[in-house]
């Protein structure tokens, strides 16, 4: 039955029990009814206020806490579940199954925690269920990627319930409420939300991973890990100033590094940081107006970019690579794909009337509002370089470049179906989102469609396709090639190893060399006894084992009879 006090986690977990246990049609039906259901619950049953809580030993665990920004993320991966469920109907692959189900749900747990041992808990189920998704397409890449995906993941949450402990000391509360940078406890969280919003020299978990898991579960990675994450800064750290600044970083690195990859979805792995970046900064601002474009660009986000993921791994399951060098003419035999991909292209560049634009232009906003001329030029070169590597280079390369001569099917029906629902939602979003502004969590008077906004988008997408056709004209735009970026996983993946191995090798040279000084000081230690004058002496000899028992004996007994005399 039914409560308003159910944790949204539960029926995803129970499903991924049904999971384990079914198969065929039984097993889709369970997993699409379960964010039906449970969405439907959500909207009509939960209201904000409504808590659970559950008290162990001394300390009150809140499971459950509803408000207008958990509910907005509740809705979020109600609807990032069902895509990701559809596009996957095919997958007969139980590890998946049971594996998305249990990260969905962990997702909502987390965006639902009220306590922070609560949210310490779903923070690492989101860890040890996601990282399955990699592995399960069982190549040695991907079992490495997995494995640097899960340390960095695992590190995060030790950081969190580092983080939780001294706050816990300090203040005696659980509550996950705002954390601020005050005190040891609050940088302890703050570099744990770090690491899952992947921050500048932190993020390499990200393009790594994602690329390396399987077409379906690359779907359900985008959706949830990173936007669990930009939740936790908004309720922990919104307002906090250095965020603007990281924030201002992450939308703008990640173009040069997406421009010169080969690999289209590590592109998008790339082209994630460059977003969430956007939504770092509106946290960061910390206005009511830019608190609500995070927020809503996060929900745009998840649906966009799930759906240019889902482009490329249909791309991928029907050609084997995403690689733009080898790709190239598969408008010819997947037109459907092609045209949703520009969809979702066309709302993650921010064009008028499709999604990325009614978000990303309130923190556009509400940063040149607070004063931030400079980073506000950051930014809207960050906007053209997305444009550049996300909007052009992604379906330019995979569907229109060249021929390379493929011909193959068009994506199976459910991954039409699942990215059709995407492309629907960015359009009406984008040309409505007057019902998206309904449900975000802060009151704010704002209306994207003015003069300003729209001429100068515009402006900015026209001359930024025109750079792109001189550059690729010219010959200078960087080619599709077959090639290793470095970036800064390059640290941990080729110095620290080669460092731990020779301190291993210097640590093991250092042991034999005084293990052969001990033997050799033994044996000389040895040799200067055997020649010593000493060795001569009575006692200095071999005694027979019943001489020694009896001399022990006589002096115990010489003992025993002086404790007596002295009684």
């Amino acid at each position: 039955m039914w409560t308003s006090d159910l944790p949204p986690f539960i029926p995803f977990f129970v499903a991924a029990l049904l999971v384990l246990v079914t198969g065929g049609w039984l097993r889709g039906a369970i997993m699409v009814l379960t964010p039906v259901v449970g969405g439907l619950h959500l909207w009509y049953d939960v209201s904000p206020g409504i808590t659970y809580t559950w008290n162990m030993l001394d300390y009150q665990l809140i499971p459950m806490r509803s408000d207008r920004l958990s509910l907005l993320f509740g809705y979020l991966f109600h609807i990032a579940a069902l895509l990701a469920i559809v596009f996957a109907l095919q997958v007969r692959d139980t590890t998946q199954s049971v594996a998305s189900m249990l990260y969905a749900g962990a997702a909502l747990g987390a965006v639902f925690a009220g306590d922070l041992i609560t949210l310490f808990v779903f923070w690492e189920l989101l860890a040890i269920t996601s990282v399955f998704l990699i592995w399960a397409r069982r190549t040695e890449k991907a079992l490495n990627a997995g494995f640097r995906y899960l340390i960095f993941q695992v590190t995060s949450g030790m950081l969190l319930l580092a983080g939780a402990l001294v706050q816990i000391q300090q203040t005696g509360s659980l509550a996950f409420e705002f954390i601020g940078l005050q005190g040891v406890s609050g940088w302890l969280i703050f570099l744990a939300f770090g690491i899952k919003c992947a921050f500048p020299f932190l993020h390499n978990w990200l393009t790594d991973a994602y690329p390396e898991a399987t077409p379906t579960g690359a779907v359900f990675l985008s959706a949830f890990t990173t936007k669990v994450a930009v939740y936790a800064l908004a309720r922990g750290f919104p307002g906090t100033e250095i965020l603007v600044y990281i924030g201002t970083v992450m939308t703008c690195f990640p173009i040069f590094f997406a421009v010169i990859e080969n690999d289209l979805r590590r592109v998008l792995a790339y082209s994630m940081i460059n977003q969430v970046g956007f939504m770092v900064c509106g946290v960061g601002i910390g206005t009511a107006l830019a608190l609500n474009g995070a927020v809503a660009h996060a929900f745009n986000d998840v649906i966009f970019k799930g759906l240019l993921f889902m482009a490329m791994g249909a791309v991928l399951y029907r050609v084997g690579n995403t690689n733009g060098s080898d790709l190239g003419g598969l408008y010819k035999t997947m037109p459907k794909t092609a045209m949703l991909c520009i969809v979702g292209a066309s709302s993650i560049s921010a064009f008028p009337l499709f999604s990325g634009f009614v978000s990303k232009s309130m923190v556009m906003s509400a940063m040149i509002e607070q004063g931030h001329d400079v980073l506000w030029l950051a930014l809207l070169f960050a906007s053209a370089g997305v444009f550049h590597h996300a909007g052009i280079k992604i379906p330019y390369f995979a569907f229109f470049a060249h021929d390379s001569g493929i011909r193959t099917q068009e994506a199976p029906l459910n991954m039409l179906v699942a990215m059709s629902i995407a492309a629907a939602l960015c359009i009406f979003i984008g040309s409505q989102p007057q019902y998206l502004y309904a449900l975000l969590p802060w009151q704010v008077d704002y209306w994207p469609f003015d003069a300003t906004h729209v001429l100068t988008q515009l402006q900015l997408l026209f001359f930024s396709a025109l750079a792109f056709v001189w550059l690729n004209k010219q010959g200078l735009y960087p080619p599709e090639l077959h090639s290793v970026n470095l970036d800064a996983e390059w640290v941990y993946r080729k110095p620290l190893p080669a460092m731990a191995r020779l301190a291993y090798r210097s640590a093991t040279q250092m042991g034999n060399n005084l293990d052969s000084i001990s033997k050799t000081g033994l044996k000389w230690l040895g040799n200067s006894l055997k020649r010593a004058p000493l060795s001569g002496y009575h006692l200095a000899s071999s005694w027979p084992t019943g001489s020694m028992v009896l001399w022990i004996a006589v002096i115990l007994g010489a003992y025993l009879l002086v404790d007596v005399l002295m009684m």
